[in-house]
């Protein structure tokens, strides 16, 4: 009867709330208005307007509110859910078909209180990994088990209404499955048998231990465990120690250059573009999983971009001063040390991908349309290779469900005072989509069971956190998220708009099956807005395990498929039935497409001493870079 409760709570006093709400969506719609005066289309010309009194008085009420919602816009969240209720309730007919569905769930879960019928509710999803154990079989947490399934199953229903949006649509449903993970009752000391079995068998011991780590966490002051766990690993200490020298620095990157490692070298070198929000070594974690010292292994020259970590003078930084700084600068050092007129392979990473794509298609116009300093400066490219990288942005997976023009305005206003988001603020919205796992389990074990997570190279990664400039931040939401700018040959560089249908170079393209920052349906969409010839890899794994997926590693596996140049159009779907699948890592197959499209190998030399005389060893001084906030 809950169920039944709460769509009654829902739909009664909507009438109250109704003129206000449309008065709040009207207001957001205007200040968006404001807010985004520039065209989506030329992002890099945006400018900061003069802050009025009254502007300045929502600001900073809405940035002190910010964490009680934790950064998510409140009139976003309070939209989604009037147009649920909205719709629920001037449909009489929906509300008795959940009514049915409550009542029939209900039943359910009392039967089994009975002991009657079978564990598993009816249409119950694939097996949860919280109530695995076979401790949950028994009763009463059998029954625990199966009520909080049935209400998984109701609001997998009930969260949707017919004629709501689909972006609040998805938000309702994000929101319900977010609620319910928080009251599972695996999360309970008193509801969790297994629990209450380790806390028995110890004799209390895990839990006061466990007791211990919430008491550490909560006042701040880590225990000496915890401070020997954190300084297991360490950067140019176990982590990012592959050889190799920085040839280039401006106030935007580094460019490390590796040292050779085999007799024989490919003449082509290899420039890896990371993300922005991510430090560059988690493609140089340690010997055994660093990708760099992979290629370099298979005798590619390979070079490492390693961004700065921005403080507050770098807030007006745009897209084009990363496309500029980064990309761009790049490219022009490695051809001073090669030759201009030698290619270089060109991979980039999540939104470095993205980015580089953006240049891949700057450059691929033809002279009289490109930058005469692009077209003549720069070293061609001979391929280019993107790592769970998206370039049409219109299903961006969970990420998208926070991106609309209310939630923008509420960024800006956030950042407009330190000029950046802060790293704990980025990685505080990874661990939002992930709360299962991330917050509820671990917390779970660490709290109740007094098991402490093992720290791994990939986790020090995940907690050496970067900042984003206010400025280029609002524009990757508004451009690539938002209007889909890029997708659509609308995105502008330096004034002029970009295709990527003007890339025609050969493209290996990287995506992982249980992406959710980079689906691999989304990322699959570069088939249709260019005709390069492809090479499409579909890796096991996560966003970024999946790419840190070393040769050796037990259960990596990969599909792969070229399509020709200028070939008809394969849906996902049909590419995933016909693609075939290898039980291996993919970077063997990424080193023998590269080698492929290389020129045969050189004898090896070292690094000119003059190049990097007085800027330093690897990894550089920039991602050493952290902040407190």
């Amino acid at each position: 009867m809950r169920q039944m409760v709460l769509i009654w709570h829902a739909s009664n006093g909507i009438a109250k709330g109704a003129r206000k709400m449309l008065y709040m969506r009207n207001a957001v719609q205007q200040s968006s208005a404001e807010m985004h005066r520039p065209t989506p289309t030329t992002p890099s010309v945006q400018t900061r307007a003069v802050e009025s009194p009254t502007q300045r008085l929502d600001r900073l009420l809405h940035a002190s509110a910010a964490p009680l919602t934790s950064g998510l816009s409140p009139v976003s969240l309070s939209l989604a859910w009037a147009d649920w209720a909205w719709h629920l309730a001037l449909s009489p007919g929906r509300q008795m078909e959940l009514a049915a569905l409550a009542t029939q769930l209900a039943g359910d879960t009392l039967r089994r209180s009975a002991g009657d019928g079978s564990d598993e509710p009816s249409g119950s999803a694939d097996d949860d990994p919280r109530f695995r154990h076979e401790a949950w079989t028994a009763w009463p947490f059998s029954v625990l088990r199966s009520g909080f399934r049935n209400h998984e199953a109701f609001w997998r229903e009930a969260a949707c209404a017919p004629g709501m949006t689909a972006h609040h649509s998805e938000m309702m449903q994000f929101f319900a499955r977010q609620w319910l993970d928080m009251m599972a009752p695996a999360n309970g000391l008193f509801t969790n048998p297994v629990v209450l079995q380790d806390a028995a068998q110890s004799w209390g011991a895990h839990l006061a231990k466990g007791t211990m780590n919430w008491l550490s966490d909560v006042s701040g002051l880590p225990d000496a465990e915890t401070l020997a766990e954190a300084a297991r690993f360490e950067v140019g200490r176990n982590l990012a120690i592959t050889p190799g020298k920085v040839v280039m620095r401006n106030r935007l990157i580094e460019l490390i250059r590796y040292a050779p490692q085999t007799a024989k070298l490919h003449p082509e070198p290899v420039l890896i573009v990371p993300s922005w929000i991510m430090k560059y070594y988690i493609l140089d974690l340690q010997p055994h999983n660093s990708l760099v010292r992979y290629l370099v292994q298979q005798g590619h020259t390979v070079y490492m971009l390693s961004w700065r970590n921005p403080d507050a003078g770098d807030r007006d930084l745009t897209l084009d001063d990363y496309l500029r700084l980064g990309v761009f600068d790049a490219l022009r050092a490695i051809g001073t040390l090669h030759g201009r007129a030698t290619p270089v392979h060109a991979a980039g990473y999540c939104l470095g991908g993205t980015l580089l794509a953006i240049a891949a298609a700057a450059l691929g116009q033809n002279n009289d349309q490109a930058s005469s300093a692009d077209a003549v400066e720069l070293p061609p490219l001979a391929s280019l290779t993107l790592l769970a990288a998206q370039t049409d942005f219109s299903e961006p997976g969970e990420l998208g469900l926070f991106i609309d023009e209310s939630q923008i305005s509420h960024l800006d206003q956030i950042t407009h005072g330190p000029g950046y988001l802060s790293g704990k603020q980025m990685a505080g919205s990874f661990q939002f989509l992930h709360s299962r796992e991330l917050v509820w389990t671990r917390r779970m074990r660490e709290y109740l069971m007094g098991e402490r997570e093992q720290r791994s190279d990939l986790m020090a990664w995940n907690a050496d956190t970067t900042r984003m400039p206010a400025r280029m931040h609002h524009e990757v939401l508004t451009a690539l998220y938002l209007h889909n700018a890029l997708a659509t040959s609308r995105y502008r560089v330096e004034g002029r708009a970009v295709s990527l249908a003007d890339i025609r170079l050969p493209v290996f393209l990287v995506a992982t099956e249980r992406d959710h920052i980079s689906p691999w349906r989304s990322v699959y969409k570069l088939h249709h807005l260019c005709d390069a010839e492809i090479s499409f890899v579909l890796t096991s794994g996560g966003h970024n395990a999946g790419i840190v997926s070393e040769p050796g590693h037990a259960g990596r596996s990969y599909r792969v498929d070229c399509r020709p140049a200028h070939s008809a159009w394969v849906e996902p779907e049909q590419w995933l039935r016909q693609a075939p699948q290898h039980e291996a890592s993919w970077w063997g197959a990424w080193h023998s497409w590269l080698a492929a499209r290389s020129s045969p190998p050189r004898r090896a030399r070292p690094i000119p001493a003059t190049a990097a005389a007085t800027l330093g060893d690897a990894p550089g001084r920039y991602v050493m870079q952290r902040y407190n906030d």
